[in-house]
């Protein structure tokens, strides 16, 4: 089982790394970095907001062979280290993304400042359930996936209101390379780390959709309640009006809520 090559999106305004605290975005299976566009606007002048795609999604290159999400954590830590060598960083990430948080926090925690896990859980949905999806996409395309997708990342009314971003995100679904994603679902079907949430030292927050069915209010609660109990600091919030994708639907309110989290997180550090 290799590391997966990523590769990064600069989506904070061009110029020199290092002058303002570096936060690095996940995104969730089947998205990009266009995902993270709008929040990033709004955290970009106080922030280096950088973005990773995974494998075989966006700029990613595609994958050759297996890998499992605390390998994704690992790629994420060596990407960081070609562009900020040695860094501590802020992260934030969706579904997928947000699960690879949560093994950055476990395994590379020193690395971390503060961690936003976002329409996630410590565990998603059921092995057969991703298997059976990784041999559906892996036979027939990621477009057989659009309009499932589709009802589960956006809540009712948002395509109708922002067409050309649920679009947009349609698109890298159906652009993304079929056998990356499968091995995305693979990834999935193995995790679970309910179990290693104590090692969480991190200030955490873990943000849901109120009307999200795949990661939903409860798993939020559950991590953060898991990384309470190992002595972590952790809060859970919901989001009204929400499903799968918080940045695209919520790009305001969830800026405002890592802000705060990014800011206090700054400050501990500034007092060590």
């Amino acid at each position: 089982m290799a590391k997966p090559v990523l590769k990064a999106v600069l989506l904070s305004p061009q110029r020199p790394l290092g002058e303002h605290p570096l936060l690095v975005v996940g995104p969730s299976l089947g998205t990009s970095s266009i995902l993270w566009n709008r929040a990033a606007s709004l955290l970009g002048t106080d922030y280096d907001v950088v973005a990773w795609d995974l494998p075989g999604h966006g700029v990613s290159p595609a994958a050759t062979e297996t890998f499992d999400v605390a390998a994704l954590a690992d790629a994420v830590v060596g990407l960081m280290d070609s562009i900020a060598p040695g860094e501590a960083f802020h992260y934030a990430g969706v579904s997928l993304g947000g699960a690879t948080g949560l093994q950055l926090g476990i395994k590379h925690g020193e690395r971390l400042k503060s961690l936003s896990v976002q329409n996630s859980g410590a565990k998603m949905g059921t092995p057969e359930g991703w298997l059976e999806r990784a041999e559906t996409v892996r036979n027939q395309g990621t477009p057989v996936m659009i309009q499932g997708s589709a009802q589960r990342w956006f809540a009712p009314g948002f395509m109708d209101r922002e067409p050309e971003l649920s679009s947009r995100l349609l698109h890298a679904l159906r652009d993304a390379d079929r056998f990356s994603y499968a091995f995305c679902c693979e990834a999935l079907a193995a995790f679970d780390v309910r179990d290693e949430l104590g090692a969480i030292r991190v200030p955490t927050q873990v943000i849901a959709g109120a009307l999200d069915g795949v990661a939903t209010p409860s798993m939020a609660e559950e991590v953060a309640a898991g990384i309470t109990a190992g002595g972590g600091t952790a809060t859970a919030v919901t989001l009204e009006g929400v499903a799968h994708l918080a940045p695209a639907e919520a790009p305001a309110h969830l800026a405002e809520l890592m802000r705060g989290l990014l800011a206090w997180a700054e400050s501990r550090e500034a007092a060590k």
